[in-house]
């Protein structure tokens, strides 16, 4: 497992378009290629060595991945429960260590490249890359055609290394994002943190709520995650960034039975927090599924519960900071 992990950056991670030629600054770059959902301790792997060839051959490191998610585009009608949505997966891939993201769009032209053309359009004439690292289960163009394989002989007779990372394994099964999926859905939290490297990381805009939380004494920020979120309904530990300072909380996910039942939300308390967080986009992670959503008789019976879940998570937080995985908060 990792270690220590670096901070997610306070700033704007920098993204670029596909089919655009890069900046001066950006030229000749290492290449790190893959859809990096969750950017867990495999996808790390690949952009450590993206990042430590880069800095041999004094160029930057770029990750290369692609929105929306292929699974997307060949099945629309299956939701797909996204690790990292776009904004915050390219965050993370700063943290770990790229210059840049490009990120294309998954569509029926991009689709319908073939290897080759990937390969020499993309790679060699348009970024005219100093070298490519991928996963050992990598596969591009129409029809999957192109893999690691490909690359090495194809790549190399252009004369452009290519590096292929060995899967990271955890109990002999290699890491994968639909590992960590069925980890989050069972909310088995720590399951996905050891396969992440780090705490599970949720980011959306905080929004308006019927304000039932500040009359139960427990003001909450809510936020609408994606409607394919996975993410098992119940009561979590957590602790949130606002404003690059970390505050710990307790937070629901879910329908709110005990009401109306109605669209998932998240819903975070904070403790010993007073201000304004409204139309602000802050990270949450999360450290420990505490309990199953549930339905009580009535108010007094909830408030009693939620003071049990606010003293829990507290004791939690405070060992936050000593407990494995690494946060990326700070």
């Amino acid at each position: 497992m990792t270690a220590s992990a670096p901070h997610l950056p306070l700033s704007a991670p920098r993204v670029l378009p596909g089919f655009t030629p890069l900046p001066g600054e950006l030229a000749r770059p290492v290449l790190a290629i893959g859809n990096f959902d969750g950017v867990h301790r495999g996808h790390q792997r690949v952009i450590g060595a993206a990042a430590a060839l880069a800095r041999d051959l004094g160029r930057p490191a770029i990750a290369l991945t692609f929105e929306p998610h292929p699974r997307s585009f060949f099945a629309p009608s299956r939701p797909m429960f996204r690790i990292t949505p776009p904004p915050l997966k390219a965050a993370i891939l700063q943290a770990f260590g790229v210059d840049a993201v490009i990120a294309f769009t998954f569509d029926a032209a991009f689709a319908g490249l073939t290897a080759g053309q990937f390969l020499h359009d993309l790679l060699v004439e348009l970024y005219a890359a100093s070298g490519v690292v991928v996963g050992h289960d990598f596969h591009f163009g129409k029809g999957r055609e192109g893999s690691p394989a490909f690359l090495c002989t194809h790549a190399g007779n252009r004369g452009l290394p290519v590096t292929v990372v060995e899967p990271v394994r955890e109990a002999e099964n290699p890491v994968s994002s639909s590992a960590i999926r069925e980890a989050l859905s069972a909310g088995d939290i720590a399951a996905a943190g050891r396969l992440l490297g780090y705490r599970w990381i949720v980011q959306a805009e905080v929004v308006h709520g019927d304000a039932r939380g500040r009359v139960l004494g427990y003001p909450t920020a809510n936020m609408r995650l994606d409607p394919a979120c996975g993410l098992r309904h119940g009561i979590y530990a957590v602790r949130m960034r606002v404003d690059g300072v970390v505050h710990a909380g307790v937070a629901s996910f879910g329908r709110r039975p005990t009401f109306d039942d109605g669209a998932p939300l998240l819903e975070t308390h904070l403790f010993d927090f007073a201000g304004d967080l409204y139309g602000k986009r802050p990270a949450i992670e999360f450290l420990e599924w505490l309990r199953p959503e549930l339905k009580f008789d009535g108010i007094d019976a909830l408030v009693a519960q939620m003071d049990r879940d606010s003293a829990g998570a507290r004791a939690i937080a405070t060992q936050a900071n000593v407990r494995c995985p690494p946060s990326l908060l700070g």
